[in-house]
């Protein structure tokens, strides 16, 4: 007998259903104390980032173009999240999301997926590691009590000043930072020393647990989270006149920064998360339809705007996860848990949830990422090391932008720059010219300037090996000076088969070495 469709897709769900439900306790304990972290990291409540973990665990889990990945509130966007709040209010942070989702929604509808994948390796790990460092700066702050000083520069030099006022103090402010310390000891302590069958418990919700526990048995008096009872009591609506400001270019600058790197940042974990499993491979286009639909709504509610997360990515598919019901199914226990007991969420210091981002930004902060670039040369360290000191030094946005303008001129540097280095042997009336660089339509003149400078008899060699790239202008014309050439009673010595070939096999060799190096391919350090 065969067994119809709906028999086999019950069959399909019930063999999956339970490494989904598994995945998914995983992922919402993950999920939790980072939701929360980086809404008050982001200048919002905490059930700002709850509600978007919601949104992006039961929306955009159903929608996504990316079974496996997940969704949710991402460090990668606090810190700008957080200047837009301070510049503009929290309420025209909905405004700001609504727009960027749906700029990303048309930009899937018109399959512009993949273009957004299209940015430089090196100005993506810039804009992470610059990102680990203000996060890392900025809440080591928060994790003593105190409030961030402002920029990057500011943060890091006020570093020392904050510990030696905590410790001189001996009061709130040193409860605090002994109990972030505390925390960032247990996540590093879990991760090393915990057996491999308890693994399956995150560290950061160890360091939390661990945290929130010292400071209860000792009461101290430090900062708590702050939850209200109904977490949808603090949204904010998008009011008319509010929605209005989005002319401003302000604001228009805020959409179009939340919607491209959380667009890229969407993409490229997918990227990652494809490498980890065998299964559906990624949509990317409806993805980014489905992170446009996410964020339009975070946008209606006024809540944190979400990315793909790694981290959480990266834990659902480690916990077994087949199928998308994971990701929902994490959406589901983050609602049930924040509606059902968020009284629990009060018990939680401030500063453990600062500890789990400091120790984020030092995971974000990946120092291995040069040596995997300097494999591609020299101009990628440096695109790299610009954006990293631009974005601590001024801001994300300054320092991405910077980063694609170098991209772009090195881009135009190798496809413009040639070099001709010639060796003349007189007794053998022998010329020897060695290429290097790309030799294209915009460098033609030079390469016809120096065979034309060459005398009619001439025994012309000419050296390919440091040759990458040359185009079909470039052949035709090295194919017709030697016509001529051979007329006038020269000669010319050229691997004519090897001119194409030669930069086919130098970019076999790096796409190979990119295949073989998660850091280049995408697969981004974790979070935590």
């Amino acid at each position: 007998m065969t067994s119809t469709p709906s028999a086999s897709a019950s069959t399909s769900f019930s063999a999956t259903i339970g490494k989904d439900f598994l995945a998914s306790i995983v992922v919402f304990l993950v999920a939790l104390p980072l939701c929360m972290g980086i809404a008050i990291a982001s200048g919002l409540p905490p059930t700002a980032g709850i509600i978007t973990g919601i949104i992006g665990g039961i929306v955009v889990g159903f929608l996504a173009g990316s079974p496996l990945q997940v969704s949710g509130p991402a460090a990668g966007l606090t810190v700008i999240v957080l200047q837009l709040v301070q510049e503009h209010g929290v309420e025209m942070l909905g405004v700001i999301v609504l727009f960027a989702g749906l700029l990303q929604l048309v930009a899937g509808l018109f399959k512009l997926g993949q273009w957004f994948r299209a940015v430089s390796p090196a100005v993506i790990h810039g804009m992470l590691v610059g990102i680990g460092i203000l996060i890392l700066v900025s809440q080591f702050h928060v994790m003593l009590d105190y409030k961030p000083i402002g920029t990057g520069l500011e943060n890091l030099i006020g570093i020392p000043g904050a510990i030696v006022n905590a410790i001189s103090s001996a009061g709130p402010h040193l409860a605090a930072g002994l109990i972030g310390f505390l925390t960032i000891a247990a996540i590093f302590g879990w991760g090393g020393l915990a057996p491999k069958s308890l693994r399956v418990i995150p560290a950061p919700l160890v360091g939390v647990l661990v945290g929130m526990a010292a400071a209860l048995a000792l009461g101290l008096d430090i900062a708590y989270v702050s939850v209200p009872d109904n977490i949808w009591s603090e949204t904010i609506f998008p009011t008319p006149e509010r929605m209005m400001r989005v002319l401003e270019p302000a604001i228009m600058i805020g959409v179009v920064s939340i919607a491209f790197i959380a667009s890229a940042e969407t993409l490229l974990c997918a990227t990652a998360v494809d490498q980890m499993h065998s299964g559906e491979r990624t949509k990317y286009d409806k993805e980014l339809s489905a992170q446009g639909v996410g964020n339009t709504l975070c946008g209606l509610l006024g809540v944190l705007p979400m990315t793909g997360v790694i981290v959480r990515s990266g834990a659902n598919v480690e916990a077994g996860a087949v199928t998308r019901n994971s990701a929902i199914l994490h959406g589901v226990w983050l609602l049930i848990f924040a509606s059902l007991i968020p009284f629990t969420l009060r018990y939680v210091p401030v500063s453990t949830l600062a500890a789990v981002l400091v120790f984020t930004g030092y995971k974000l902060a990946y120092p291995k990422i040069v040596p995997a670039l300097m494999k591609f040369g020299k101009g990628e360290v440096v695109i790299f090391v610009v954006t990293v000191v631009t974005i601590v030094l001024t801001d994300l946005l300054k320092g991405v932008v910077l980063g694609l303008v170098l991209s772009l001129a090195k881009l135009l540097y190798a496809f413009s720059h040639l070099v001709i280095r010639k060796e003349e042997t007189p007794e053998e009336n022998r010329v020897d010219l060695y290429l290097s660089g790309t030799a294209t339509l915009i460098r033609l003149p030079m390469l016809a300037r120096a065979l034309e400078e060459l005398k009619p008899d001439a025994k012309v060699h000419v050296h390919i090996e440091e040759l990458d790239y040359i185009d079909h202008a470039c052949i035709d014309l090295l194919s017709s000076w030697d016509r001529q050439h051979r007329i006038s009673g020269g000669s010319l010595d050229i691997q004519w088969e090897g001119l194409t070939e030669k930069y086919k096999n130098r970019t076999a060799e790096a796409f190979r070495t990119a295949r073989n190096d998660p850091l280049i391919t995408g697969r981004f350090p974790r979070e935590t």
